[in-house]
């Protein structure tokens, strides 16, 4: 019966097409045409396709035709705008993603640029629709299958499937393997490289609809894998650590429900920092925090930055420090930074954490010590929806469209920000103010960035190509906000009261890798150096301080939390206070980290250690363990609102 069966070529074009475009995404994404992830890419295309095909075959032959081009179509456009994405933001869109998208036409412009930059690829994405339209009259028919057909067509599509979980399962099952990407990680840019674009789309949705949390290792290790220093401290002298009494024992032995119970478990067990000498040490003080648009070090300059400089090498420079990009670019860097949790991949964990109980942010934590908390940004008032987010925070939140009133321009002007809203609070002690700027945004030219036109003047000097110089003429307007601040300050006499901490929310990935290291002055490494920031924290008449260990934007809350004297517990956050004695991990999306000892690769699985540092296969286990735990209940603090079982506030 199979062997009378005619296979119509039309599916076969439906096969050949979808792997053609896998073909291409990768191309276009690594470079090289065959990896890999080629095979399993081209055995679960084959499924796909089917599945694509057999809607379009139940109507008359004219009619079954324009549905597969309208099929291809859609494929086609679905290829190229996670193409687009990836070029832009280095990393691919998922569903949660897609369905929150309105908001991402704001940057026309970018995207006009982008698919400018990229109509070469697009063209080739969309080639098997353009084929289909102009041969019409020579593609063979598209009929209705009959009932043999439709029962061989899915014996195809469960066979190819089994054969590509065959494959996977007949694989080594090591981090970041088919396996672990296809049943536990998620891991976008990895899952399309050896899974392929439609497997990783699929399992996309399947983990969006049920759920999944990232996966963990059984008997995880505590978050952190070496106890604090207890050595050269006085036998006389009491450790104070950065706790609050909470009976995690009473907690676990009342609890019904598994999950909470699983998460007092682990946190019981996980080491707190040491309080220390710089604790309480801004008790009282003004605190300005500032997340900066793809600010990097490529912006401190003496001669076009002057007051950027000034506060990196006047105030704490930390010569170690990191900002990891994640999956949802800005809005999850400033979750790390303003939460110290690991954003969920798949969601917008800023705009999640919007419903749930936060008591450990600044905001909250300083509102209820009578502290006047407000938030701006530049740019609309919904994007990344922080209208729900900031006030979940303890902020009074105005933003372009609800209560700030800067001129609509692409990007907006940072320094108009501070003349507008300085003063709002600069009479009215002690404050908390948070700011969100935008005018670092790419694109960076001098035609479609108006930040970089304003300061086009004050960078025609620099050796540096038209992308570079825009730049830096966009940081300009956050030096120039900055120097406006510290003014401002000065006149009302509490400059020496008022602790100013700025972070990026990503190094600029508006910049080619070839313009980024033309900024460097020489090649950049891509899994750790790329990643290299400052992090400027800054009050006037301080003494300066070099920080040399290694940190990262995971850490920011609870060094501020340290400094102001704020009553925490340090157990429950994924960074550690970067005065504490507790040791230094630095941790990225890709799971890589680096500590005191060196650095580790995950996706290459190599560690390089530091000179001098003695390191084995079991440390590294427990390092990795120990990311996999931060970034496993991470997730899970924020689908289970944890932080309202453990604290009153």
């Amino acid at each position: 019966m199979i062997r009378n069966i005619k296979i119509p070529h039309f599916i076969l074009y439906f096969i050949l097409s979808m792997f053609y475009m896998e073909s291409i995404l990768r191309l276009s994404v690594t470079g090289s045409l065959f990896a890999s992830g080629s095979i399993l890419s081209l055995i679960f295309s084959i499924p796909f396709s089917i599945v694509l095909y057999i809607p379009c075959s139940f109507f008359k032959e004219k009619t079954n035709h324009i549905l597969c081009h309208i099929t291809l179509g859609l494929s086609a456009f679905i290829f190229s705008s996670q193409l687009l994405y990836y070029k832009t933001f280095k990393t691919f869109y998922t569903l949660y993603s897609a369905a929150n998208a309105g908001q991402i036409f704001e940057l026309w412009r970018d995207i006009i640029a982008s698919i400018a930059k990229n109509l070469v690829w697009i063209i080739l994405l969309f080639l098997p629709l353009i084929s289909s339209v102009l041969l019409r009259k020579k593609l063979p028919s598209i009929k209705r299958p009959d009932r043999r057909y439709g029962i061989f067509l899915a014996c195809c599509i469960l066979l190819f499937h089994l054969t590509g979980l065959a494959f996977i399962y007949a694989a080594e099952r090591g981090q970041y393997s088919a396996y672990d990407l296809y049943f536990e990680s998620s891991y976008p840019v990895l899952s399309v490289k050896k899974l392929g674009l439609v497997t990783s789309m699929r399992l996309d949705v399947q983990r969006l609809f049920w759920g999944r949390s990232p996966a963990l290792a059984e008997s995880p290790r505590s978050p952190q894998a070496v106890p604090p220093k207890t050595a050269d401290v006085p036998k006389e002298k009491k450790i104070e650590y950065n706790i609050m009494d909470i009976d995690f024992s009473q907690l676990i032995s009342v609890e019904k429900n598994e999950t909470i119970k699983s998460i007092h478990q682990y946190f019981r067990k996980a080491e707190p920092s040491s309080k220390n000498e710089y604790t309480g040490k801004y008790k009282g003080y003004n605190l300005i925090l500032i997340t900066a648009e793809s600010f990097s070090p490529y912006a401190v300059r003496r001669d076009v930055t002057p007051t950027l400089y000034k506060l990196v090498n006047e105030g704490y420079n930390f010569t170690g420090f990191y900002t990891p990009i994640w999956g949802v670019s800005t809005s999850d860097g400033e979750y790390v930074a303003y939460t110290s949790l690991i954003p969920k991949t798949g969601v917008w964990s800023f705009y999640k954490s919007g419903k749930i109980s936060m008591p450990f942010v600044l905001g909250n934590q300083l509102k209820n010590l009578g502290y006047k908390t407000l938030a701006y940004h530049n740019n609309t008032y919904t994007y990344y929806r922080r209208d729900v987010s900031y006030p979940n925070m303890g902020y009074a939140y105005k933003g372009l469209g609800s209560g700030l009133e800067v001129e609509k321009t692409w990007p907006e002007s940072d320094l108009e920000m501070m003349e507008k809203t300085i003063p709002e609070y600069i009479g009215k002690e002690p404050f908390h103010i948070y700011y969100m700027t935008v005018s670092g945004h790419m694109r960076y030219s001098f035609a479609g960035n108006a930040m970089a036109s304003k300061n086009k003047k004050y960078v025609q000097g620099l050796p540096y190509s038209e992308p570079c110089k825009a730049y830096i003429a966009c940081q300009i307007e956050l030096d120039r906000a900055l120097e406006y601040l510290l003014n401002k300050l000065e006149e009302a006499g509490i400059a020496d009261r008022t602790l100013i901490a700025l972070s990026s929310d990503h190094y600029p990935y508006g910049l080619e890798s070839d313009e980024l290291e033309e900024l460097a002055g020489h090649p950049i490494e891509k899994n750790f150096e790329l990643f290299k920031n400052n992090f400027i924290l800054y009050t006037k008449g301080m003494k300066p301080v070099v920080v040399d260990k290694p940190c990262s934007s995971l850490d920011i809350l609870p060094t501020l939390s340290n400094l102001m004297g704020l009553e925490y517990d340090s157990r429950l956050l994924m960074g550690r206070d970067i005065f504490s004695d507790s040791e230094p991990l630095v941790l990225f999306n890709n799971k890589s980290f680096i500590t005191d000892k060196g650095s580790y690769n995950a996706e290459s699985r190599v560690f390089i250690q530091k000179q001098g540092a003695k390191v084995d296969e079991d440390y590294i286990k427990a390092i990795s363990e120990t990311v996999n735990a931060k970034f496993f209940y991470s997730a899970r603090i924020l689908e289970t609102n944890y932080y309202k079982y453990v604290s009153n506030k």
